[in-house]
């Protein structure tokens, strides 16, 4: 189980094929909730309950708890079904719901994980997508094996590869997104296909990962459309 908090979200869910298992609310959030489902176990409770429960230093009125999906396994054929981002050990709960609700934004349908990147479910990262997470499926596996074996080219943001503005991504592909640290691991570095890089015109020493996965979405969504 994970908590969703925040009308916006937890109507995202409700409308989602995720199983929400209860709802606690305030007697001012219950007004703003869509009609909840008779199978839903719904409880008014006061704003000091609330906060104790809560994740949030500002409770947002309503608390779901949903049941964590499980998905089919990663198959060939799902990975040439356009683009996945793939993060490689990406710590930060509120990056990862960022790159979640990004993809969301693009029509992306999955974002693949390595084991050691921050849980999806974690309240920071679940709160971060914004109802998003009810949309995109999140999988964790061994990325050195996924890349090594992929039935598609791989491209990896790096700081020393070919422009992102001139290069020709094709119809399908993973993109690998390194660590906010450290980049792309050691492990699945020597299966990247293509080097890729988003030139730099200042100083900064890097973009945030969240950042960069946005302006690779884009660029494959403006290339799609043949502009």
């Amino acid at each position: 189980m994970f908590i969703v908090e925040g009308v916006k979200s937890v109507e995202e869910f409700l409308r989602s094929d995720y199983s929400v298992h209860h709802i606690y609310h305030t007697a001012q959030a219950a007004a703003k909730l869509p009609k909840i489902p008779q199978n839903i176990k719904s409880v008014e409770i006061d704003e000091s309950a609330l906060k104790r429960i809560s994740a949030l230093k500002t409770p947002q009125g309503v608390l779901a708890v949903v049941g964590i999906p499980r998905y089919e396994p990663l198959t060939p054929a799902m990975l040439q079904q356009g683009f996945h981002l793939v993060l490689d050990d990406i710590q930060d709960p509120g990056n990862l719901g960022t790159i979640i609700r990004t993809a969301d934004w693009f029509g992306l349908e999955r974002v693949i994980c390595s084991v050691g990147s921050v849980d999806a479910y974690n309240p920071k990262t679940v709160q971060a997508s914004m109802g998003s997470l009810a949309r995109i499926q999140v999988y964790y596996t061994d990325l050195a094996e996924l890349v090594a074996h992929s039935p598609v080219p791989v491209f990896g943001a790096v700081l020393d590869g070919s422009s992102i503005y001139h290069t020709d991504f094709g119809q399908h592909g993973l993109v690998v997104l390194g660590n906010e640290g450290n980049g792309i691991g050691p492990a699945v570095l020597p299966h990247i296909t293509r080097h890729v890089t988003i030139p730099r015109a200042g100083h900064a020493e890097s973009l945030n990962v969240a950042v960069s996965a946005a302006l690779f979405c884009s660029e494959l969504a403006r290339k799609k459309d043949g502009t």
